[in-house]
């Protein structure tokens, strides 16, 4: 079963077998080291020896009993409890190929999922053999001598200066067939190649569109060039309708997690190959995609000719699908034949960071602040009500030391800076924070409060990248002005939306409030109306942040 492709696959470190038949009465185990993989063995049954103190981020494990070939052997018996971390003997069976290889938590390791391998093996505990073990792991490519020879350590790290996520989103209809569909993942390997994979460099992961869009590998499985080629190679042509619009609304909310491998602060890019044209609507696909903050690149393959543009939904559906209709997300090819020459320039798309202008979203791009009616008529109870208006509005945003920033700041007569920007830079602490906000109790005077915000909250993130936002919380008529502050925040580039409630008079709602004021507004006459106001404020904050970046 291995005859046709274990040349290819076997680099570097191979095994070197014993003439003696392995896994007989008193065989000698064959030293392997912790990365050594099941694909590295070329027979059906052998008996190796597992070092022990191997890292377990050494350990690559794909499956549960029944482990793609990938998998390394040392941390699949680890992960089935053969051995322990001190290492010993162990008996590996090759087995053929699967789909759906399982995600498990087993003794400390946590194997991966993979959805298709053409080769299996599976582990036992194995015989330490009646001699002593002296079998070496060598490289193909030095003599085995009576020393242990050092394995070169194999540059992980990848290209630092291409730092990103990347999702290629590969055509696999009935459109593409399979002869092309062969040349795309050829096309795809060079990219991949180029891009200097590594774990501080660019990582990549594989989506195929067709009737039903289908994860093939995660950001998080592979990260290495030689494993991704492996992998890539290993993908089977599905067939069906091109629903790329399916395909890229699924990548964009389901691909990109922390679970998944997603790192943060990395920019999110999906690649998308469309050979001819999709078969739905990939308009409203892009912007999805726009909203959580991943840059579409649109790969388009042989367009449609003038006979075949009846056929096509949108003639336009590359202009909508990009990150920016501007050029620069857009690449064609005029077909899959001699396509090297295209490898090099979209790898330098791809690693252009300063353009990837769809990182930026309403959730990590904005600064928030809340400015808290704490005056007497609002009570202790209300009061908490109002607090937990402004925790369901904070907790929707990517609150980090790069992304979303959000400040709160209290007022009666006077004002009370509860926290600023910068003071906290996780979701939790700035929940936790508010929770434990104290009830000031006093009178109203809203116009000071603004102004005091303005000069103490906004002016030291003035030169922030982020969007800044204010959002007023009232539950009465003011003892000051308000036009006049808000006016002033509004010029300054703070979008207001003011909420009232109760005795709040709209006059004063509108006067605060940025345009159009219908959108910017809201009243609600008791206090457990606050809750459903929360939703469109988050939505409010999303249409201008999209609004201003255009």
């Amino acid at each position: 079963m291995w005859a046709s492709w274990i040349p290819v696959l076997c680099l570097g470190v191979c095994l070197l077998l014993p003439p003696e038949p392995v896994g007989s009465e008193g065989a000698v185990p064959i030293p392997i080291t912790c990365s050594t993989r099941g694909l590295d063995i070329r027979k059906e049954k052998a008996d190796v020896l597992c070092p022990g103190g191997c890292p377990l981020e050494e350990f690559s494990v794909f499956g549960h009993i029944v482990y793609a070939s990938v998998s390394s052997i040392c941390g699949a018996a680890v992960h089935r409890g053969v051995i322990g971390h001190s290492g010993g003997p162990v008996r590996i069976y090759s087995l053929p190929g699967r789909e759906n290889y399982s995600s498990v938590v087993a003794n400390g390791i946590q194997s991966q999922m993979l959805s298709r391998w053409s080769a299996s093996f599976t582990v036992t505990k194995g015989k330490s053999g009646t001699q002593e073990a002296t079998g070496q792991a060598v490289s193909t490519a030095h003599p085995a001598t009576g020393k242990r020879l050092k394995k070169t350590p194999e540059k992980k790290t990848g290209n630092k200066d291409c730092k990103a996520d990347i999702a290629f989103l590969i055509d696999g209809s009935f459109n593409i067939g399979q002869r092309r569909f062969n040349l795309q993942k050829n096309f795809v390997g060079k990219v991949a190649l180029m891009l200097g994979i590594g774990t501080e460099g660019p990582h990549v992961g594989l989506v195929q569109a067709s009737e039903h869009p289908k994860i093939e590998f995660y950001l998080k499985n592979f990260t290495s060039a030689k494993d991704v080629l492996f992998a890539i190679k290993e993908v089977a042509f599905r067939g069906g309708n091109s629903n790329t619009g399916k395909a890229l609304k699924h990548t964009a909310q389901k691909f990109f997690t922390t679970d998944t491998g997603a790192r943060k602060g990395i920019p999110k890019v999906v690649v998308v190959f469309i050979d001819g044209w999709p078969s739905d609507d990939i308009e409203e696909a892009g912007i999805v995609a726009r909203e959580f903050g991943v840059n579409v690149f649109i790969v388009s393959v042989a367009k449609p000719i003038p006979e075949e543009l009846g056929m096509v939904q949108d003639v336009a559906f590359v202009d909508k699908a990009v990150c920016r209709n501007n050029g620069f997300f857009s690449y064609h090819m005029p077909n899959w034949f001699g396509t090297t020459k295209y490898v090099k320039p979209l790898v330098q798309k791809l690693c252009t960071h300063e353009q990837m202008m769809c990182s930026k979203t309403c959730y990590n791009s904005v600064n928030i602040a809340f400015l808290i009616d704490g005056s007497s008529s609002v009570g202790e109870s209300n009061f908490r009500l109002m607090l937990e208006f402004v925790s369901n509005i904070a907790k929707t945003f990517e609150i980090s030391d790069i992304g979303a920033k959000i400040a709160a700041v209290q007022f009666t007569y006077d004002q009370r800076t509860e926290f600023s920007f910068t003071d906290y830079s996780t979701k939790e602490n700035v929940l936790a924070v508010i929770r434990n906000i104290s009830y000031m109790s006093g009178g109203t005077a809203t116009g000071d409060a603004i102004s005091f915000t303005v000069r103490n909250v906004f002016g030291p993130v003035r030169d922030s990248p982020n969007k800044n936002f204010l959002v007023i919380v009232t539950d009465g008529q003011s003892y000051d002005d308000v036009r006049g502050p808000a006016a002033a925040a509004h010029d300054a580039g703070i979008t207001i939306f003011s909420v009232g409630v109760a005795w709040a008079p709209l006059d004063d709602l509108k006067d605060m409030a940025s345009k159009p004021k219908e959108s910017h507004a809201f009243f609600t006459r008791e206090f457990t109306g606050l809750e459903p106001i929360v939703s469109d404020v988050i939505r409010g904050i999303c249409r201008d942040f999209l609004e201003s970046q255009q």
